[in-house]
């Protein structure tokens, strides 16, 4: 997915998130934001939103001297997920069907951002876990997940952010773990997931946990570990979560299924869905829609 215009505003806002966490003196954040938009004036706007992310968030750590920004912010989701644990293994365990409340639950994970909406808190995330139960879902895709996940004897199920870990773990304790390898991020990068974060919530103890190589908030395979390269192609089917996930992977040629809550208005045109809609949808309706669009444009032409 290419970057447009209306991205542009978003990115000076996680920039300034991220230098604001680091420091209160204004001359360097003034430095790191004209730095950024230095960078930004440069770039080749047919690359997707985390690969224009990746190289502004690197500068703000070499700038800085600061490795991880959000730190503290992924440890402080990943608690609070987890106080809730609980409670939400009990939901899914009194559901009448245990693997839609658990997907219903995953995707409600998916508000714990930073990267698209600084303002979550868990007021916010709360709210958004008790609609999810009655929210609007695709379930003729639900059952096409469940053929896949029956079928399938390697799933790699892509990570997007600390703390929505925890919904994570749900859904995969209603998979056959032993099929089931769950990818972090390689690098710091907004509140995206970490090796560390995985540890901290248990999931290592449920699951095969690797890193993609790579410090990009999705999954840029051209820049991922030659390693994590070889599972993704050998895995005969992908869990996508979140949007840097689906901005990089939208256009891929595998099987894949998106799980994601669109948070921001140019995704949800992407998507043609509102704005914060459970989204569960198959990477070969991605790409119908896709040439559906270029076709229509070109008859518009």
């Amino acid at each position: 997915m290419r970057t447009y215009f209306d991205c542009i505003p978003c990115a000076i806002r996680q920039v300034l998130d991220s230098v604001r966490m680091i420091t209160d003196d204004e001359a360097m954040q003034e430095k790191v934001l004209r730095e950024a938009l230095g960078l930004w004036h440069d770039m080749d706007m047919r690359q997707s939103p985390p690969a224009m992310a990746r190289k502004v968030h690197r500068m703000v750590r070499e700038m800085t001297g600061v490795a991880d920004p959000y730190l503290q912010v992924k440890q402080r989701y990943n608690r609070l997920a987890m106080e809730m644990v609980d409670d939400l293994e009990e939901t899914v365990a009194g559901s009448a069907d245990r693997m839609e409340t658990a997907v219903r639950l995953a995707i409600a994970g998916n508000v714990i951002d930073f990267g698209v909406n600084s303002t979550v808190d868990e007021s916010v995330v709360e709210g958004v876990i008790a609609r999810s139960l009655t929210d609007p879902l695709d379930l003729d895709a639900l059952t096409e997940f469940r053929v896949a996940i029956a079928e399938a004897t390697d799933i790699l199920y892509l990570g997007d952010n600390a703390g929505e870990i925890v919904f994570d773990r749900l859904l995969i304790e209603q998979m056959p773990r032993q099929k089931v390898t769950f990818v972090v991020r390689g690098g710091p990068i907004l509140n995206d997931v970490l090796l560390a974060d995985a540890e901290m919530v248990g999931l290592t103890d449920l699951v095969e946990v690797i890193d993609n190589g790579a410090d990009a908030p999705g999954t840029i395979l051209e820049i991922c570990s030659k390693m994590f390269r070889k599972r993704f192609e050998k895995a005969d089917l992908i869990i996508s979560k979140g949007q840097g996930n689906f901005e990089t992977l939208n256009d891929c040629e595998r099987d894949i299924f998106f799980l994601l809550r669109p948070k921001c208005a140019v995704l949800a045109r992407h998507l043609d869905c509102e704005l914060g809609r459970q989204v569960l949808i198959r990477s070969d309706a991605v790409l119908s829609q896709t040439a559906g669009e270029r076709v229509k444009k070109r008859t518009v032409a």
